[in-house]
């Protein structure tokens, strides 16, 4: 029965690892019906000026080769979702960015989103 606590005792650390590691990762954006679109610059037919930059940070754990079409997803969800809070018509100039780290020795991508937040005239 010792022999049982003393492995348990050990292994407690790298469980709570494997646990924390399953719960990141996880952010979900709430993005509103009415959540400004991310335009191309040749989109844009009026006149605008530019309400601010806006910038989002995740991190992932895993290999750049394991993000799917769905890590870019939530980075125009996340520019759109940041861009309403600001009361942007739209954002331009989208920009995805990702870089590999290493976290132990857990591969770790780090996924940053910029756009520039503009409103119409």
């Amino acid at each position: 029965m010792n022999l049982f606590y003393r492995t348990l005792k050990g292994l407690s650390p790298l469980l709570l690892l494997c646990l924390m590691l399953s719960a990141v990762g996880c952010t979900k954006v709430v993005l509103r019906r009415d959540a400004p679109p991310i335009l191309a610059q040749d989109e844009v037919l009026r006149p605008y000026k530019k309400v601010g930059t806006i910038e989002v940070h995740r991190v992932r754990y895993g290999d750049k080769e394991d993000l799917t079409p769905a890590d870019y997803s939530w980075a125009n969800d996340a520019l759109r979702a940041e861009a309403a809070k600001i009361g942007a018509d739209a954002v331009i100039l989208p920009e995805v960015k990702v870089e590999m780290d290493t976290y132990i020795f857990f591969p770790k991508s780090e996924i940053t989103a910029r756009g520039t937040a503009i409103k119409f005239r």
